[in-house]
């Protein structure tokens, strides 16, 4: 159930903006929460909370329960061969910091390489910026074409027997660009090259399936796949997080502790430091449930038909140029209205009720790249329907007549 449909089971859609109904096109910052969710966590915290993996009282049972049931969920939706492979975390963002600081700190060396994309997010450029400054290996880019597109070949000519890692978006959270990550990941494999994927914004809009990728890592937020915020995922291969040691320290990543030597807990718990995202683990649980019921299929079959409406509907807007046009994409429509400051046409659609995103979308680089300050970002979810594109049309007709 999709579009209209799905809107019921959203409680935000019940507000009005500015005394109009919402038009929510800002999914890919942060998607809105089905009542599922919601109530997921609340009767979780009215019913069963407690810490978990260190008390044998009902409670505490009960709690670490649901915790693991989430962690088999996790699995089940990314299709990984071991539960253990899942590690949560607070977000992408630190997930994308676990790998750095911990496989990143053991086993790259001065002069070794990394091959980043110029359209990545800031999250996964600046955690290897920041060890590349302590270790002294080089990060290399693989450029973004004038259409917003990466090559693989321009990705894979980069590799070379300096590579230690490659790591890549999923999918363009600034212009919604569908990276060839399988062709990538089989590219490094041949050279025995690991290979990290940001998914943040593609485990929304599609199935994933880590086996098929052959991912060495691959990370994702909660939030964006309508669960909570404070929750992310980490996959990493069985092999490949046996051989990381811990990230953080304190309680329940240990085996034990002594003032000579602590020993610690195999993964995932060795990387889950201190009590743990427990309810926010309940309510991804309940949101993976959600998407699944819909059909990752439908839903993917539901935004795509979205992304042709409204490029169709946005190219032909008088003094609207669409950024980012690659041949794949997933449902980011990416734009700029000529004489016109992005953060203007926000705060204008605003007023209309409509919630989109404008600014550099943490792709600072990519934006460079473009020639580009910023742009205004519409980004879908399941409940978006055409009308909500039409009453984008609508926003930037009014933008226009107002700076005309």
């Amino acid at each position: 159930m999709v579009g209209l449909a799905a809107q019921k089971d959203f409680p935000i859609f019940s507000h009005l903006i500015h005394g109009h109904p919402l038009v929510y096109l800002d999914s890919g910052a942060s998607a809105q929460k089905p009542r599922c969710v919601l109530e997921a966590m609340t009767r979780f915290y009215e019913t069963d909370y407690a810490n978990i993996h260190r008390g044998v009282h009902e409670l505490s049972q009960r709690a670490t329960a649901r915790y693991d049931e989430g962690r088999r969920a996790v699995q089940r939706f990314l299709n990984a061969a071991h539960d253990d492979e899942i590690v949560f975390t607070s977000g992408a963002t630190e997930a994308l910091n676990l790998v750095a600081a911990s496989w990143g700190r053991t086993f790259l060396n001065a002069g070794d390489e990394i091959i980043l994309t110029q359209l990545e997010h800031h999250a996964n450029i600046v955690p290897w910026q920041l060890l590349r400054d302590q270790v002294g290996f080089t990060l290399r880019i693989a450029p973004l074409q004038p259409n917003g597109d990466v090559l693989l070949d321009d990705v894979t000519a980069l590799i070379n027997e300096k590579t230690k890692l490659v790591s890549v978006a999923h999918v363009s959270n600034a212009l919604g660009t569908v990276l060839p990550v399988e062709a990538i990941i089989a590219a490094a494999h041949e050279r025995g090259i690991p290979v990290l994927i940001d998914g943040s914004q593609a485990v929304s809009h599609g199935a994933v399936d880590v086996q098929k990728l052959d991912a060495d890592f691959y990370v994702f937020s909660g939030h964006k796949i309508y669960g909570p915020t404070g929750i992310g995922v980490l996959y990493g291969k069985r092999a490949l997080l046996a051989t990381m040691p811990p990230y953080q320290g304190g309680g329940d990543m240990i085996e034990s502790v002594t003032f000579e030597k602590t020993t610690y807990q195999a993964p995932p718990l060795r990387f889950e430091a201190g009590t743990p995202p427990i309810a926010e683990v309940v309510g991804l649980t309940a949101a993976l449930a959600y998407v699944t019921g819909i059909g990752m299929e439908a839903i993917a079959a539901h935004e795509a038909a979205l992304l042709a409406y409204g490029t169709k509907k946005l190219a032909a807007l008088e003094g609207v140029r669409l950024v980012g046009t690659a041949p794949h994409k997933a449902s980011i429509l990416s734009f700029v209205v000529e004489g016109v400051h992005p953060h203007d046409v926000g705060t204008i659609l605003d007023q209309q009720g409509l919630a989109i995103r404008a600014g550099h979308h943490c792709a600072q680089p990519a934006m460079e790249a473009l020639g580009l300050m910023a742009t205004v970002r519409a980004s879908l979810g399941l409940y978006n329907t055409r009308e909500d594109l039409d009453a984008l049309v609508d926003g930037l007709k009014k933008v226009r007549e107002i700076f005309s």
